[in-house]
């Protein structure tokens, strides 16, 4: 993966015959099937403070370059992803299990989408800003803000989407001028490896952006190499740890813990088409996806019917390997997953809730198959409502009226998005305000991650800070102000020495300032003015 003298290497895969699997390599599986597809060589985490070395390196030629010809970089690494995409959406489909038509809709396109974005706009996000100055005080003065790299970007990506997430990070990373050492999932390392060689092929320095190989140790001596900022995508209690290992650097973060995203349908929604997006808001790529509908608040009077819609859509769906064109649910990623969504079905069954279709693991398609399931009559008593299913769970509740979805729904310590479903735009934007979230969609869910000016992430146990957008660019940056005095002749009003007539020239450019009337600006602006013209006596 990494040679000793600190050059990154493309990580090498080996088709696998035998059984055993190395100690020092990550396993490639197929989680429609369960086997090893290949091996990948781990990154050893002795390695990390010379591969964050190198990056800095890398980085301290690339920020002299300039952004018109950084986004020149993207634009070729658009073209080299957009050439790939058929091999990168079977990598993708081979290791998360997803179909390929969401491969190609969710990572292909947002990677894709990125690139492009930020090739066209880096530049304007990141220009010079002039800062106009309201106080007569600082009338004298010219400020505006630069926006500067920060350095190395440590990012610590999830599987999920294991090219949408940690692309979407690097590219407006290495727009600002930054390197960036990435650590994809141990679940997905084909995928980590073919970002590397996107970038290498795209004619990007060596180094500035790598690809390190493993587990949490890896993340772990990725973080104590002391980079300049960590964005962390994945779970909350990983999440926990992150911060706790950043805060003992004072290093900055950017965490993406996931969300118990809330859908409120109204009684005047469209039930048809809003059910349609309820089954496949819940269970697009398995339902693991943070920004999944997690819990469905529906109006008392038109809940029986969204219920019925919703199961007979579910029933339609068909279950199998992402790699066949028909199929519309792909597997869990691992035997655990399937553990746990089964658990989580089974807590809710025994407090009172019905599982309305769906429910079952499904073994004779492969060992990490589950069944979309429909379940309703459940409340927040439940595990299935106070946890991140990440699972295809379609969890019904009735609300007696929008008020009270509005309450309930905002019951979570999770508050990452949500969505509002009504004939009346008006009163859905009204709601949506009211949401505790980091993102509402009206009429539409999950769809606004791939919108590359629409700011992603939330707070609470959603973590905090932004990625996507002008919010996400800035947090790869450091926003420096300089103020330039327009009257460098002269000593300022507000230096030594002090004396009573200053106290009291300062107490009457306060009432000059301040004071609301006219009458009182105008009987105190000769002394005022004095302030800016006496003899400091030094």
């Amino acid at each position: 993966m990494v040679a000793t003298t600190g050059e990154a290497k493309s990580v090498r895969i080996s088709l696998m015959a035998a059984t055993a699997i190395p100690i020092d390599t990550l396993p490639s599986i197929d989680p429609a099937t369960g086997a090893v597809v290949g091996l990948f060589e781990k990154t050893p985490s002795s390695l990390l403070p010379e591969i964050v070395a190198y990056a800095r390196s890398a980085q301290s030629e690339w920020v002299k370059i300039s952004i018109p010809d950084r986004c020149a970089k993207l634009r070729t690494l658009g073209e080299c992803i957009m050439a790939s995409r058929n091999e990168l959406a079977d990598a993708v489909v081979l290791e998360s299990g997803k179909p390929r038509v969401e491969a190609l809709f969710a990572d292909l396109f947002v990677a894709l989408d990125s690139a492009k974005y930020w090739s066209q706009n880096a530049a304007s996000a990141l220009r010079t800003e002039r800062i106009p100055h309201h106080s007569t005080a600082a009338k004298a003065k010219s400020g505006y803000l630069v926006y500067e790299s920060l350095g190395v970007i440590a990012i610590i990506s999830s599987w999920n989407y294991p090219l949408a997430i940690p692309l979407s990070q690097i590219i407006p990373a290495v727009a600002a001028g930054n390197a960036v050492v990435c650590k994809t999932s141990d679940f997905t390392p084909q995928c980590g490896a073919l970002i590397e060689r996107l970038f290498l092929d795209a004619g990007f320095p060596k180094n500035l952006v790598t690809i390190v190989q493993g587990g949490g140790e890896v993340g772990q001596a990725l973080i104590e190499a002391a980079p300049d900022k960590v964005l962390f995508t994945g779970s909350v209690t990983t999440g926990r740890r992150v911060a706790e290992a950043c805060a003992k650097k004072l290093i900055p973060s950017v965490l993406e813990l996931g969300g118990k995203d809330a859908m409120i349908v109204l009684a005047d929604a469209d039930l048809d088409v809003t059910a349609s997006a309820a089954v496949w808001g819940s269970y697009t790529n398995c339902g693991q996806v943070c920004l999944s509908v997690e819990r469905v608040f529906v109006e008392e009077s038109v809940s029986e019917s969204f219920a019925t819609l919703c199961v007979a859509k579910t029933k339609k769906l068909r279950l199998g390997r992402g790699s066949d064109p028909s199929t519309d649910v792909g597997p869990l990623i691992r035997p655990q997953h399937v553990q746990r969504v089964s658990e989580l079905i089974r807590d809710a069954v025994s407090r009172g809730a019905r599982v309305l279709c769906g429910g079952h693991p499904r073994p004779d398609l492969g060992p990490n198959f589950f069944e979309p399931t429909v379940i309703a009559g459940v409340d927040s008593s439940m595990k299935l409502f106070q946890e991140e299913t990440f699972g295809p769970i379609l969890a019904l509740q009735s609300a007696r009226d929008a008020e009270s979805a509005i309450a309930r729904a905002n019951d979570s310590p999770f508050a990452l998005a949500a969505s509002v479903w009504t004939g009346d735009t008006q009163r859905g934007e009204a709601i949506a305000k009211r949401l505790r979230a980091g993102a509402v969609m009206v009429n539409d869910a999950i769809s606004y991650f791939a919108i590359a000016e629409a700011p992603h992430g939330g707070c609470g146990a959603s973590g905090w800070g932004r990625t996507h957008g002008k919010s996400g660019l800035l947090e790869m940056v450091q926003t420096k102000y300089i103020d330039v005095d327009r009257l460098p002749r002269r000593e300022k009003p507000w230096w030594y020495r002090y004396g009573a007539d200053l106290e009291r020239a300062a107490d009457a450019f306060l009432r000059f300032e301040f004071s609301a009337g006219i009458a009182a600006k105008l009987g105190n602006a000769r002394i005022a003015l004095k302030t800016f013209f006496r003899d400091h006596g030094l």
